[in-house]
């Protein structure tokens, strides 16, 4: 019984599951992060390859055109 009581005053472990928690909210961070980057690239390249193969008629021209 002294063992459990023992075990019951012990407050190293408590710094364990903050650090625990500090790093399951930063990778949640990390993965939402990621995946609305990843949207957002994957956006540009299709728009890119649209501007490329002529299948879209908004695109700007970057250089000028030879008189």
């Amino acid at each position: 019984m002294k063992k459990f009581l023992k075990l019951l005053k012990d407050r190293s472990g408590a710094s364990a599951a903050e650090y625990a928690l500090i790093l399951a909210i930063v990778g949640a961070a990390i993965a939402v992060a990621s995946v609305t980057l990843g949207g957002a690239i994957g956006n540009a390249m299709q728009d890119a390859s649209n501007c490329i193969n002529g299948s879209d008629t908004t695109c700007r021209a970057t250089t000028t055109p030879a008189t």
